[in-house]
Order: C-alpha cells, then sequence, then structure tokens
C-alpha cells in the first residue's frame, strides 16, 4: 500500500512537471494572458471538481461551503496562505522564464519542499510529526536540490551567452536563483494552507479525498493574487487585445486547459497517496517533500528533453544525475530509517 502511496503521488508529479510542455505551445499571447487563462483551470475548475468527490453520497456542493462557514478561521487561513502561495505562484512562472523548466523549480521547488515539511507542523501546533527520520529526509531532499544548483551554476559558467538564449530566450542565472528562492519559500505556505484546511470536510469523506475541499480554498487564494497581477500586467503591456481573438482562443485555450489540468494532478495525486500511506505516520508527514522532490526529478527530465542542457560538459551531467539519484533516494529514506 505504501508503494502504491508513493506511486500516484510520482503520476501526480510528472504531470505537473509536464504541464510546462503544452504552455511552450501557446502562441501569440504575452505570459500574463496565457498564465491568467491556463490559472483558470489548474486554480479554480479543476479543483472545484476535484472537491467534489470529497462529497460523500447524500450530501451537495452546499452541505460542503457549509462546514467552510461554520469554520471560518481554519477557512480564512486557508485561503490567506494561499494568496501568499499565489506569489510563490507568480515568481514561480518568472523562475522558468529566467532559468528554464529544470533548474528554475529544481531551486524553487527544493526550498519548497523543505520548508513545507518545517513550516506546516510549527504554524498548526502538530510538532509530533516533526521526528528524526523526516528531518533526515528533508536535509536529504534540500542536498539533492543543492547538487542541481550546482549543476545548474556549471552549466551557467560554461556555455557562451548565445549557447543559453537558444533554450532559454531570457536566461539570467543571478536573476532566476534569487525569484526562485522567492518563490519556493511562499509556494511552501501552499502547505501551511491544507494544514490549517485539514478539518474543512466531511467526516464520512473517503481518506483518499479528504484534502481536495482544502486544496481547492487554497488554490482559490492563490488564483486572486494571480489575477490580480495578470490584470495589472494586462494594462500596462496594453495586451488586453490578447483575449479579443477568437482565433488565437480556439488556438490556444486546448493548450491552456491540458496546462491547467497537468498542473492540478500534483495535489490530486497527494490526497490520494495519502491515502495509502495512513499506516505510515512518517511518509505522511514527509509527503510533501516527496512530491516536490519527484517534481524536481521530472523536470529535469523535461529539461533533458527539451535540450535545456544541450551543450553541457559531461561532468556537468555527471552532477545534474547525481543529484536526482540524491532525490529519488530521498523519497523512500525516511520510511527505512524508521523502521
Amino acid at each position: 500500500m505504501i508503494f502504491l502511496g508513493i506511486l500516484i503521488i510520482a503520476i501526480g508529479a510528472f504531470c505537473q512537471s509536464s504541464s510546462y510542455v503544452p504552455i511552450k505551445k501557446i502562441k501569440d499571447w504575452k505570459w500574463e494572458s496565457f498564465w491568467l487563462v491556463q490559472g483558470l483551470f489548474a486554480w479554480l475548475v479543476f479543483p472545484f471538481l476535484g472537491a467534489l468527490l470529497a462529497i460523500p453520497q447524500g450530501h451537495t456542493p452546499s452541505d460542503l461551503f457549509a462546514i467552510f462557514s461554520s469554520h471560518p478561521r481554519e477557512t480564512w487561513l486557508t485561503i490567506f496562505f494561499g494568496i501568499l502561495w499565489g506569489i510563490g505562484g507568480l515568481t514561480f512562472g518568472l523562475s522558468m522564464r529566467y532559468l528554464g523548466v529544470a533548474l528554475g523549480q529544481s531551486i524553487a521547488l527544493g526550498t519548497c519542499a523543505a520548508l513545507g515539511v518545517i513550516l506546516t507542523p510549527v504554524f498548526t501546533g502538530n510538532t509530533d510529526s516533526l521526528t528524526l527520520p523526516v528531518i533526515v529526509g528533508v536535509v536529504v531532499t534540500l542536498v539533492g536540490i543543492a547538487i542541481i544548483g550546482v549543476a545548474g551554476g556549471m552549466k551557467s559558467a560554461s556555455l557562451p551567452e548565445d549557447e543559453k538564449k537558444k533554450t532559454i530566450k531570457d536566461f539570467n542565472f543571478t536573476k532566476g536563483l534569487l525569484v526562485a528562492l522567492l518563490a519556493g519559500f511562499m509556494s511552501a505556505c501552499f502547505s501551511i494552507g491544507l494544514g490549517y484546511g485539514e478539518t474543512l470536510a466531511f467526516k464520512e469523506s473517503k481518506p483518499l479525498f479528504a484534502t481536495l475541499p482544502a486544496t481547492m480554498l487554497v488554490t482559490f487564494g492563490g488564483f486572486i493574487t494571480n489575477a490580480a497581477y495578470c490584470l495589472v500586467q494586462n494594462y500596462r503591456n496594453k495586451s488586453f487585445s490578447d483575449y479579443a481573438d477568437s482565433a488565437l482562443w480556439w488556438r490556444n485555450l486546448p493548450f491552456c486547459a491540458l496546462a491547467g489540468l497537468l498542473w492540478y494532478s500534483q495535489f490530486f495525486g497527494l490526497s490520494l497517496g495519502k491515502g495509502f500511506l495512513v499506516d505510515s505516520p512518517v511518509l505522511l508527514a514527509f509527503s510533501w517533500c516527496i512530491l516536490m522532490a519527484l517534481n524536481v526529478t521530472f523536470s529535469n527530465f523535461w529539461g533533458i528533453v527539451l535540450k535545456e542542457w544541450k551543450g553541457c560538459k559531461t561532468n556537468t551531467i555527471v552532477v545534474l544525475l547525481i543529484g536526482l539519484t540524491v532525490l529519488i533516494v530521498s523519497s523512500f529514506l525516511p520510511q527505512l530509517l524508521a523502521r
């Protein structure tokens, strides 16, 4: 059952890491335009559909919202941390812009993984879950991220500027590093929001779907932040015209929807996977870090496929592969240490 839970989380991580592939197919829209449209699917439509699965037979969606209204503190804290996570989501997208899929996700998600596991029990008062195996797992995950970061630095130092621009148009290692660290710090608020929203579900809900209502509230908060920023950018860049061309909508909307679905799959998979980890409190507490570590692993897989590491020296690729191996090991390490 534990292996199945990790496998489900891994599938969700693979889908998330693949979400930037359809985004590359979007044409003739400014960044703020396609980011907002894919966000409608990623942060509103699919999270709402997912939350419906947590409604047991005999209840309605209005009953779920009644639970939210009867727990105002938890509900608003969950949304609030979603708003903070939204800042991370914005800078996360910018980290892809400056560093590419592989390196940008590695640094941002690594920071997010560690802080999410550590800060969530601190904020929610459940520090008993911070056992030694969990902390060791977080440290090993950070080591893996650091190794990948070294590979990224080696890549930056070895490639001429024109070669970097071939695969990543706006490549800027220093600016991208700062943005990715901020993205990781703020993105950890997603995990904190889920922690506050644990009680916002029906008692009869299946464990597989229990966290999906909280996920919907966190992504709703994130949508508020992202929508506000994107609309301001539409105004500044005079890009509202992007939405006026019906031909572009027909061409770009399917890719936005697919990107949103793939992105949301990581948290749908996390909810399902945690349902199979209930017999392992250590992995349950470490599940957020597992998801982020696997996101990094698969994002670098796509980075290789998309030729973002093309032209790098052999020793750079070796360092990258060592980092990925450490990340994979970190996903299982806490369970092995807990035995």
